[in-house]
Order: structure tokens, then sequence, then C-alpha cells
């Protein structure tokens, strides 16, 4: 089976499944995307790793993991999404340590919090992007803004994803604001907030 390269779209908060959210996976050479739907702690996570302005003032539990790994002299080389079943997405992480490579299976939502850390390249099988990879509908000549408003209606059709928690909407505050909230948010450890606080920044600054 034929491996297909990933990136990250983004991450979409799930109105629906109380606490979780959607990781959208981009197909490299492709137009697929590929929703996995994670959990707060982990979209936290991987929020922190794809922000540089994001940096908590302790290790989280990746981080830690990254520390001890090279603690060790253990790199990991890849990860891939190799398993759909029931909805599930299983990954496994393929690690090196003196020229010897393991395979660890590991969460899809912890493996690819990882592959952040370590720069590593995420994959899965030509197969399971077959069964569970979408197609936007947009135009090519949309720009970038216009087809992420396209995925976000496709995902709140199916499961009312990429909602705001009510009470939680910045859209009236200003920039400079929003930055400092962000500051006080990393300070107090609060990273979902800090996550949204984030995406709020990026949509003003783009």
């Amino acid at each position: 089976m034929s491996l297909v390269k990933l990136t990250i779209k983004g991450i979409s908060y799930s109105q629906t499944q109380n606490g979780a959210y959607a990781l959208i996976l981009n197909e490299v050479d492709g137009e697929r995307k590929l929703p996995i739907v994670i959990g707060a702690f982990e979209a936290q996570s991987i929020a922190i790793a794809l922000e540089a302005e994001l940096k908590p003032p302790r290790p989280l539990t990746h981080d830690l993991f990254r520390n001890f790994a090279e603690r060790f002299d253990i790199v990991v080389k890849q990860v891939i999404i190799h398993k759909l079943v029931d909805g599930v997405f299983y990954s496994s992480i393929i690690c090196e340590r003196d020229k010897i490579e393991e395979i660890i299976d590991a969460r899809t939502s912890d493996a690819i919090a990882l592959a952040l850390r370590f720069n590593a390249p995420i994959f899965t099988y030509k197969n399971i992007l077959d069964k569970a990879g979408i197609y936007l509908k947009s135009n090519p000549e949309e720009n970038e803004n216009e087809e992420q408003d396209d995925l976000d209606e496709m995902l709140s059709s199916n499961e009312n994803i990429n909602q705001e928690k009510p009470g939680e909407s910045y859209h009236k505050h200003s920039l400079s604001e929003l930055h400092e909230l962000l500051e006080t948010a990393v300070q107090n450890e609060d990273y979902e907030k800090a996550a949204k606080i984030r995406d709020e920044i990026s949509k003003r600054e783009s």
C-alpha cells in the first residue's frame, strides 16, 4: 500500500462532542482533507507546537516526552496513520536510536503532537484517505479564507464542528487587547483559551 504525505491545515472546535476538536490534515499532493476528532488537551498541545507565540512556562506532556527522548538520543522519524476502524484512527510512531528502528503504537493525536515537536513527516495509507478523505468544492480561484469557510460549512453540516463555546467570542477585542489576553492565557497555562485567541489573531492578521 502506498503512503500519502499529510500536513496540518488547522484545528476546529466540535460543539456536538463536548470537549472535542477536529484536527484537519491536508493531502500534500492532492485536494483531500482528513478530519480527525481529538481531545481538548491534545488540541492545545498541537496548537502550541504550531504557534511560536505559545510558549508554556513549563513543559507539557509532549514537550517532556521530546526532552526525555532527546536526552537518550531517540529520534522520531515519522508518524503513520495506519488503520481506521469504526471511525477511530490508529497510528504508529517510527523512532530510531543507535540506527535501530522501533515502531511504537500511539493515539493519532499524541503521534501528531510529537511529530510536530520532532519536525517529523506525517503519512497515511492511500486506502485510508480514499475511505475517510473529503473534497472541498472550492473554486481554484478562491482565496485561502474562502476555502476555510467552505471547510467550516462542510464540517458544521456533519458534526457542527468549528463553533465557539458560548461566552468565548473575541471578535470585539482590539488586536493589541488580543495579544495581551494571549500572553495572560499562556502564563495561566490556559492553553485552550490561548488557542482560541491565537486563532482570532491569525484571522485579523491574514
